[in-house]
């Protein structure tokens, strides 16, 4: 029953922006962490953001601070990631996922995104070239 469906993936040149967001369904957003993944061809899928229920507290990882910006609007029951100056290297297929009992922890990065997470998106293609 929980579903989560990306968008607004795209062929953007370097230097550009894109919104990817995720329609979530099922849960009330309000009381669920969030966050966004990536696999690039050939690549191990990586933790990219999260954010928290309450969408105080946020996570991501060290190539795209400063750059992507994540967030959330519980009464469209949608969370956003904000992709600014994108890089070749950004491109991949963009996931987000979501579970119960998931926290958005950034004091413990790597358990926090290696965790199981039983629902995941189909994911949205991020293409970033000239």
């Amino acid at each position: 029953q929980v579903q989560l469906v990306e968008s607004g993936g795209g062929l953007v040149q370097p230097g550009g922006s894109l919104r990817l967001s995720c329609a979530v369904s099922g849960v009330t957003l309000a009381y669920y962490v969030v966050g966004w993944f990536r696999q690039g061809p050939g690549k191990e899928r990586e933790g990219v953001s999260c954010i928290s229920s309450a969408g105080d507290t946020t996570y991501y990882t060290h190539s795209v601070k400063g750059r992507f910006t994540i967030s959330k609007d519980d009464a469209k029951n949608t969370v956003y990631l904000q992709m600014n100056n994108l890089k070749p290297e950004d491109t991949a297929i963009y996931y987000c996922a979501t579970d119960y009992f998931w926290i958005c922890n950034p004091n413990n990065p790597d358990a926090t995104m290696r965790a199981t997470l039983d629902y995941w998106g189909r994911g949205t293609q991020v293409t970033v070239s000239s």
